[in-house]
């Protein structure tokens, strides 16, 4: 079946260049281009749509206004926004509706790339359509409790520096996915992937970064008895050691800054859709558990059996969708199978494979089935089969070590 996809845009040679532009797309998209939100809404009622591209500035009901009357009444629908308006107040007004965020003029091979990202992402969830919902409604991931507050003081000082406040976003799954959406939007961070969370705080600036936590609220903390209650701590704690091996594993094979930083911040958010899984439906996760404990498999091929999906492939599609760095989401996607990428290299997947593998898992997720094994025909096919014991060691003096 083709992905269908919405293009609105009040200018009508804006539209024209967009025809022209992915004429040879048709075979495998049903497009549709409209020049009014109103029409636009009205074309969604009768017929749904997989993906919506929209222009910011246009009279009647802007590209804000549109795309939350989307999320309200379509949660299904990708969202994303093409524009060449890139006044702040505005483009913070979609942080909550807007998947990703393109600038005009946008290359065409970027524009085609986005949306075939997006297009094969629509196709992930389709066994669970509930979940996929569920995600694509989801408009922040919720930040621990304890940091969240602790960012919270930091920024009301006004001599805060941006180390300080580095210090806390790295070991903040939800806030760190956040700030490298936003980061990575093209309104912000420029044709280059961010992959370091500092490089992304730095781009940012700290005054935008706090209007982005005060202002619009673009953090958010768990509730703390629920954080509790689902053991969600302990989770968090097995994702920053994961991180912190990642990274470790990465520098002594001598990766560049790009892949050290991916490595940490793909191992943080490795476990994301275990954390989205639980919020979405904690009975059916710890049914997931006790399947794995008693049939002693895989928890990821429990969580296929319930879900239709694993944690693997849940946190890899709310991450490509927010846009983040190609290299994290292939990690988070394939951290328990890395041989289904197509890199042959040394990667941040290769990095959180391993460390996933070496640090121990007590969240009480994982470890009630089998431990995560060691895909050794993936090292073998990199050649690294005879570096996971000097990977071990350093994991071991890394972990043991405070973080």
């Amino acid at each position: 079946m083709k992905t269908r996809i919405l293009f609105l845009d009040d200018e009508s040679l804006a539209l024209q260049g967009l025809q022209r532009l992915l004429r040879n797309m048709r075979t495998s998209w049903d497009m549709a281009f409209v020049d009014s939100a109103g029409g636009a809404l009205e074309l969604m009622r009768h017929s749904p749509f997989d993906i919506v591209v929209t222009d910011m500035l246009m009279p009647g009901m802007n590209g804000a206004e549109f795309l939350n009357e989307v999320r309200k009444h379509y949660p299904h629908t990708i969202r994303l926004i093409l524009s060449g308006h890139a006044e702040k107040d505005l483009i913070f007004q979609c942080i909550g509706s807007a998947h990703q965020f393109l600038a005009k003029p946008c290359q065409p091979e970027m524009l085609k790339a986005t949306l075939a990202r997006v297009s094969r992402l629509n196709g992930t969830l389709q066994s669970n359509e509930a979940l996929r919902g569920f995600i694509t409604r989801m408009d922040r991931f919720p930040s621990v409790p304890s940091l969240y507050i602790d960012l919270a003081e930091t920024l009301l000082n006004a001599d805060v520096s941006s180390a300080e406040v580095t210090r806390i976003v790295i070991k903040d799954p939800g806030v760190t996915a956040a700030t490298l959406k936003m980061v990575n939007s093209a309104f912000f961070g420029g044709a280059d992937e961010i992959s370091d969370p500092a490089d992304a705080i730095s781009c940012l600036g700290l005054d935008t970064f706090k209007t982005l936590a005060f202002s619009w609220n673009a953090f958010s903390p768990f509730d703390a008895a629920l954080f509790k209650e689902r053991s969600l701590e302990a989770l968090w704690h097995h994702s920053v050691d994961v991180a912190v091996a990642a990274k470790r594993i990465a520098e002594i094979e001598g990766a560049d800054k790009k892949t050290v930083a991916g490595a940490y911040v793909a191992g943080l958010l490795h476990d994301i859709g275990k954390f989205m899984m639980t919020l979405y439906s904690s009975e059916q996760h710890r049914e997931a558990v006790g399947l794995a404990e008693e049939r002693k498999m895989p928890l990821r091929l429990a969580e296929q059996q319930i879900f239709g999906i694993s944690h693997a492939e849940t946190g890899a599609y709310l991450l490509g969708l927010w846009g983040l760095p190609t290299a994290i989401v292939e990690a988070v996607a394939w951290h328990h199978t890395p041989l289904q990428a197509s890199s042959g290299t040394f990667s941040p997947l290769t990095a959180v494979h391993a460390a996933n593998v070496l640090v121990p898992d007590h969240s009480g997720f994982a470890s009630k089935g089998p431990p995560s094994d060691l895909d050794s025909s993936y090292l073998a096919q990199l050649g690294l089969t005879d570096r996971f014991e000097a990977w071990r060691g350093a994991v071991r003096e890394e972990i043991a070590a405070p973080c």
